[in-house]
């Protein structure tokens, strides 16, 4: 994988870039929709590739080895055959479910044993098994087992927890560089910065990370119960210590004004459930704020989903034809509201972009955000 940054903003830490991958090229700033199952919900890749304009996605590691497993997907030659997506994919390591499975895990130095949310079945991840399974899967992209403290951790347990994490990184790094990839092109690892809510260990984790010269970095760890601004405040503290010329992911964030001061901020690349999530339960997010489509005030309203979108679903689909596709309970509904959400963040990123290379982000970013956190 390689990175170059095209264009940097006089005002802020705000930068475009590209990044190549074997299965294409990657505009960053982007926004990356989470396909946890090897798809995204409700979604054909067809409406992905030229609806959403998606030009990467997400796998989740934890859910593929336990369903459909890798065999199956190493017999199809690899995620990317499987699903029937051509473009660059990246996957969790399952770093996150050791936070949100903590009924049904064990932490230990070795890596954490689970129960499997399917059938109650037990299995171990290590941070070596870890990197083989994504070989497995294919991804282009594949992070390091981390574990993920809530935002409400007291400093000790958020230092234990990060030495823990740094142990693993450093184990699945030497796995990564003495492994090859299964189908014939290059994977990337990325060591992922995590110290909760705390500047001192966020910049020794910044640094640390950093020292393993790795393609790209991830920061976790983060919208998971902290204030807004402590996750800008980190987001802030972590990034003078990455280096300049690879990628800055963050992880699972976020809101539409969340990924603006991200970029902002210095991060290239975005995931977050929030698009889909939230369309599926009739949230939709526009250029002018956001609507609850199943409000009673919409049963009349013929205009367009967002009057001053661009996306498909603008250009076809009114507000009150939504809300009767959802109020009916018809399945269409929540797939219109889902391509719409991430048809929008999408256009977001690539708009961000145009105005880091015109050179006023700032003053944009500063007005999209009042308009963008409006409730209709």
């Amino acid at each position: 994988m390689k990175f170059t940054v095209v264009n940097t903003d006089r005002e802020s830490a705000a930068r475009t870039g590209k990044i190549f991958t074997g299965h294409g090229e990657i505009d960053t700033p982007i926004f990356m929709p989470v396909g946890t199952l090897a798809t995204v919900k409700g979604l054909f890749h067809k409406d992905l590739k030229e609806e959403v304009k998606a030009q990467i996605i997400l796998g989740n590691t934890y859910h593929l080895y336990l369903r459909p497993g890798t065999e199956i997907i190493g017999q199809a030659g690899g995620i990317h055959k499987f699903c029937g997506w051509d473009k660059p994919v990246l996957t969790d390591s399952g770093g996150y479910q050791v936070f949100s499975l903590a009924e049904k895990r064990k932490l230990s130095s070795k890596g954490y044993h689970f129960q499997s949310h399917i059938d109650g079945s037990r299995h171990f991840f290590s941070p070596e098994n870890v990197v083989d399974i994504q070989r497995a899967i294919g991804a282009d992209i594949i992070m390091a087992l981390d574990e993920c403290t809530p935002g409400d951790a007291t400093y000790d347990y958020a230092r234990e927890s990060l030495l823990l994490t740094q142990c693993w990184m450093e184990r699945g790094l030497i796995r990564f560089r003495t492994t090859d990839g299964l189908y014939g092109y290059a994977q990337s690892f990325f060591p992922i910065v995590q110290g909760c809510v705390y500047p001192e260990l966020r910049r020794q984790a910044a640094e640390y990370a950093a020292s393993m010269n790795a393609e790209g970095y991830a920061i976790g760890g983060l919208s998971v119960g902290e204030p807004t601004e402590v996750m800008y405040q980190m987001i802030e503290t972590v990034l003078p210590f990455l280096p300049m010329d690879k990628p800055r992911y963050l992880m699972g964030v976020g809101t539409p004004a969340n990924i603006l001061e991200g970029i902002a901020r210095g991060i290239d690349m975005f995931d977050c459930v929030i698009p889909t999530r939230n369309g599926r339960n009739g949230m939709l997010f526009t250029r002018n704020g956001i609507l609850n489509i199943k409000n009673r005030k919409w049963v009349n309203d013929l205009s367009p989903v967002d009057p001053d979108g661009t996306s498909f679903v603008d250009r076809t689909y009114s507000r009150a034809y939504l809300r009767h596709l959802f109020m009916a309970g018809e399945m269409l509904g929540p797939q219109i509201a889902s391509l719409h959400n991430l048809a929008f963040y999408l256009q977001l990123v690539r708009e961000a972009a145009q105005h880091i290379e015109q050179r006023d982000f700032v003053s944009w970013k500063n007005k999209m955000i009042k308009r963008l956190e409006t409730r209709l």
